[in-house]
């Protein structure tokens, strides 16, 4: 009796798999997405369909048809403050490539451009945190703070102890975390600011098994608004080794910018439209201090110093907006491409940039670690240096210790600074955020940052990257074939 029970249960199973399997493998066909990346969907799945199936319900499902849910009047408030201060486009003293970057990134994401803003730079933890601790210690009306590591060490607690202390004193403060980034900071450590009065929320919490998908969308932006007037955006998340290095690197190089200005209300509407998405209802939104008269802290002469559009991308987004607006910027380059990230996984579009502005005469560097964070992304990054070689792009792995730095220089007008790195996560799965700086005083400090690290990186021969190991080649091979999910 027990025996035929077993045997009905596994022929049950086996269909329910089957059947499933099937559903699946036509769910991914009727996606129309990149053949080559639909194939071998089908394939997993149905050579082992267990194993695919698991795969595909943690990495290979999309949520473009999740949106935030801003209320009407919120969404109204936000775009009418923002398009207050929005200059004309038509009077952007740049070239017609930079217009090009500009219209597209406001097309594909609604980047609003703005005037008069200025921006400090950093390459230095220690640098970066001193000054965003001065200014939430002088904030006096409300913070938005939102990180996808937040440690539970010594950088983090005073972080924690001095948004506490805010929240205590009045200031109204909300902070996003990411639970995935920030995992090894225990719970407890987020449920302490809670008590105190900080409004704290995790992005799309993950719970196995039932919302157990949710670990692939991960929200890798780093922001903060003070009052409305201050912004941080950048590639350094809240960890003691991006001030020490940590215990496996000497050191840590990173990017970080502090900007003023209009583009401020840009990152403001960014944090409210996160906050949003996890809300489940429109009054628990953060909003900022609607009554305050825009043009009396932001002045309207628009020839004034730098321009700047903030650019959002995630897979709710109807295109992969970060890596069009970089496709569209490499391909309009005409002198030099600099690009420093710590994972080197381009598309297939991109790597086609790349090497067609190198092969054009265009003066193509990449900057990666030595060795970064994690031994697999190290050798995935590693499997495409050949191909970038033979184009004649110049590609250099920094030495000194980490390089956690996300910034891309196009010739003498354009940078790029964010939470973007340059692989497939960053791209397609991962909610991101980059600022574009148009401005050649600004270029000339970046480029100035890059090519300090290049003084201090070793160049690729190619001859000498030629006779690595079969075994390394082999390795970098295999961990390149899983790079659309790593």
């Amino acid at each position: 009796m027990n025996g035929e029970i077993l045997s009905i249960l596994t022929w049950t199973m086996t269909v329910a798999i089957f059947v499933t399997t099937i559903v699946v493998v036509a769910v991914v066909i009727s996606e129309n997405r990149n053949p080559v990346r639909s194939l071998a969907w089908v394939t997993v799945l149905l050579v082992a369909p267990i194993i695919g199936l698991f795969l595909y319900f943690i990495f290979g499902r999309d949520i473009k048809n999740k949106r935030a849910a801003l209320s009407r009047n919120l969404k109204r408030k936000l775009k009418k403050r923002e398009r207050s201060v929005k200059p004309n486009i038509d009077r952007i003293p740049f070239s017609e490539k930079s217009l090009g970057i500009i219209r597209m990134a406001d097309s594909v994401c609604s980047a609003t451009v703005h005037f008069n803003n200025s921006a400090k730079i950093f390459d230095s933890g220690k640098e970066k945190f001193d000054n965003l601790f001065k200014d939430i210690e002088n904030a006096k009306n409300y913070i938005f703070v939102q990180y996808y590591i937040i440690g539970n060490d010594e950088t983090g607690q005073k972080l924690a102890q001095l948004l506490m202390k805010k929240a205590r004193e009045g200031v109204k403060v909300h902070l996003i975390y990411d639970p995935v980034g920030s995992a090894s900071s225990g719970k407890k450590f987020f449920k302490e600011m809670a008590a105190a009065g900080i409004n704290v929320k995790p992005f799309m919490l993950v719970r196995f098994p039932i919302f157990g998908t949710r670990i692939n969308w991960r929200n890798h932006r780093k922001q903060v608004v003070i009052d409305g007037s201050i912004a941080y955006v950048g590639g350094m998340n809240v960890a003691d080794r991006y001030i020490t290095g940590g215990k496996n690197f000497d050191s840590w190089r990173d990017i970080h910018v502090r900007v003023t200005g209009p583009i401020v209300l840009g990152v403001q509407r960014s944090f409210i439209t996160d906050w949003s998405f996890m809300s489940s209802k429109n009054d628990e939104l953060p909003e900022a201090d609607f009554n305050i008269d825009i043009h009396k802290i932001y002045p309207s002469d628009d020839d004034k110093l730098l321009t700047m559009q903030l650019v959002r991308s995630g897979p709710t987004s109807q295109w992969y907006n970060i890596e069009l607006i970089y496709l569209k910027a490499i391909s309009s380059a005409r002198q030099h491409v600099y690009l420093e990230t710590p994972y080197f996984l381009p598309t297939e579009g991109l790597l086609n940039a790349l090497q067609t502005a190198s092969l054009s005469g265009v003066d193509v560097r990449i900057l990666i670690p030595y060795k970064s964070d994690s031994p697999i992304l190290t050798l995935a990054s590693a499997s495409y240096i050949a191909e970038c070689l033979r184009a004649g792009i110049k590609v250099y792995r920094y030495t000194p210790g980490m390089l956690h730095s996300k910034m891309l220089i196009i010739d003498d007008e354009l940078v790029s600074i964010g939470s973007t790195n340059f692989d497939f996560r960053s791209f397609e799965h991962n909610f991101e955020l980059t600022m574009l700086i148009y401005s050649t005083e600004f270029n000339q400090q970046a480029t100035e940052i890059f090519r300090r690290g290049l003084t201090q990186s070793e160049r690729v021969n190619a001859a000498d990257w030629a006779t690595r190991g079969r075994m390394t080649r082999m390795k970098e091979s295999l961990t390149r074939l899983f790079a659309p999910i790593l």
